[in-house]
């Protein structure tokens, strides 16, 4: 990979409440008054979406607008894919995380016969179904798209033929099948669950760093141990919500949770994750500026943003240096 590209997505059609479509325009916001030409320095993609159907009814109460998040996410999925193809890092900068199942099919899509890991940096297990959910939003299912996983032991929900069509084409996005499983899977810091999350992530073995051990080792030992759970795997993606922050720091976030990361440590662990040659592929979702006061919550996530994207550049600048 020779350089970074923005991809950014404006799909809201995954979240509960109104508001994440504008977290790249906060984030662009943040930017300029903090005097940066962060937004000059790299080109960047814009994927459409389809957010006027949120002005329409809508026909899926079990996961809500799946018709037209899978028109968007076969947009997403292929941009990423042309993106990885063309020898650059996308950096995904997304509405709610419901996308990030897109950025997955597109990864494996450019990358078929690699083993994928994934990291997880969020509030939430996002390892719902439409099987599971108790409202239905899509941005809590991420994960089992990517899983392929129903979690059908823990079914609360019977749903719709129209649903499950959807659904299973949300789960053969890209290449047919499982795009993950659940050993190459690692959740940092999630602490807002359900019981039916609790039971597939026991069920699946997947480790998950909650904040206190996060605290004591310090973000570079839980940086060493998540790589050395993903040593089978030929790749990496890093999903980071931004309510993995404490609720201090994150209030524009339409699902803020408290005893999160602060600012400091998001950027620390941010550092030490992306400086593994690895990792293919970073995201930033789920900012909500009018959920907040003073653009606070983009303002302290473009500054993890940006120490982000120093640590990707350098070890770019790396790799180009050893490859002469």
């Amino acid at each position: 990979m020779r350089r970074i590209k923005l991809v950014e997505v404006r799909s809201e059609l995954g979240a509960g409440t109104r508001g994440a479509s504008l977290g790249v325009d906060a984030l662009k916001v943040a930017c300029l008054n903090k005097g940066s030409d962060y937004f000059r320095r790299f080109n960047s993609v814009s994927v459409p979406d389809l957010n006027h159907v949120l002005f329409e009814k809508n026909h899926f109460p079990k996961a809500k607008h799946i018709d037209s998040i899978y028109t968007v996410q076969k947009g997403i999925a292929s941009t990423v894919e042309q993106t990885l193809r063309f020898g650059e890092f996308p950096l995904v900068l997304a509405g709610d995380h419901s996308n990030a199942a897109a950025t997955i099919a597109g990864i494996k899509a450019a990358y078929p016969h690699k083993t994928l890991g994934v990291v997880w940096i969020d509030a939430h297990a996002d390892i719902h179904s439409p099987y599971t959910t108790p409202s239905g939003n899509m941005h809590g299912m991420p994960i089992a798209i990517s899983l392929g996983d129903d979690n059908r032991q823990c079914q609360r929900n019977t749903i719709e033929p129209e649903t499950e069509f959807f659904w299973q084409k949300l789960k053969n996005l890209g290449e047919t099948g499982p795009k993950l499983i659940g050993e190459h899977l690692v959740y940092v810091v999630v602490r807002d669950t359900e019981a039916e999350e609790n039971a597939i992530i026991e069920r699946l073995g997947i480790k998950n760093y909650k904040l206190d051990e996060v605290k004591a080792k310090g973000t570079r030992q839980v940086a060493r141990e998540i790589y050395e759970r993903l040593r089978f795997c030929d790749l990496v993606y890093i999903s980071f919500d931004v309510d993995s922050l404490d609720s201090r720091f994150s209030k524009g976030t339409g699902t803020p949770v408290e005893e999160g990361l602060n600012v400091e440590e998001a950027i620390s662990l941010c550092r030490a994750l992306l400086d593994n040659d690895r990792v293919v592929c970073f995201e930033m979702v789920e900012i909500n500026p009018t959920l907040d006061s003073e653009n606070t919550m983009a303002t302290n996530a473009f500054d993890i943003l940006e120490a982000a994207t120093d640590a990707i550049q350098r070890r770019l600048r790396m790799a180009e240096v050893v490859s002469r």
